[in-house]
């Protein structure tokens, strides 16, 4: 495996957004492979990920910080020409998804759903450990989430609040597109960005935990 000691993230500066210039020494786009952004962009110029691409840079540009998350998904997914959404969502977050499928719903969408904990299996079905028990002895089962949608034939899903890692199995097992519209985060009121903008301030701690 490849070191990855400087990247984008050390860079901070985005002239390539616009092309204005700038670019430090380790910068990401002179340390490509030879031939790997040609791979990327045949690929993106397949007709199945074209369209998604131009959906979504039209979503962008016409949306740009005008709409909503909520509305961008929307324009997104009328964009697509998609009917049939899936909502795959945490069982803490019912009403949040309620309000979700109310707005899709109304914009003519058809909407299925389905919340972590559905199937109630026990924790101990997969081996996770008895202590983690005390949040709940049902485990959150993003695979039978995806696999559910996969069977009702969502042509997007659109996670809602999925805990850390159990996302990224939905994704895994997911055979529709799936978008986020919401990242939990129970301290921040769901806005994990905020710690980010305290990293030197209410935050710091983080980086001094990164240190020991």
């Amino acid at each position: 495996m490849e070191d990855c000691k400087r990247s984008c993230v050390d860079c901070g500066n985005a002239g390539c957004i616009n092309g204005t210039g700038g670019y430090p020494d380790f910068c990401t786009t002179a340390a490509l492979e030879a031939g790997e952004l040609d791979e990327a962009l045949e690929l993106g110029n397949q007709a199945e990920n074209s369209s998604v691409l131009r959906a979504a840079a039209r979503t962008e540009y016409e949306g740009y910080c005008r709409l909503t998350r909520v509305e961008e998904t929307v324009d997104f997914a009328r964009r697509m020409g998609f009917h049939k959404l899936g909502i795959a969502t945490c069982a803490g977050l019912l009403k949040e998804s309620r309000a979700l499928a109310r707005i899709l719903r109304a914009n003519g969408f058809e909407v299925c759903s389905i919340a972590c904990k559905a199937g109630m299996a026990d924790k101990s079905l997969v081996g996770i450990d008895e202590d983690c028990k005390a949040v709940g002895i049902h485990m959150c089962n993003p695979i039978l989430q995806a696999r559910h949608l996969n069977r009702l034939g969502t042509e997007l899903n659109i996670v809602v609040g999925l805990c850390v890692g159990h996302d990224s199995l939905f994704y895994k097992y997911s055979e529709a597109l799936t978008t986020t519209l919401v990242a939990k985060d129970r301290v921040t009121g769901h806005n994990p960005a905020a710690v980010l903008y305290q990293v030197d301030g209410y935050y710091k701690r983080l980086l001094e935990a990164e240190k020991a």
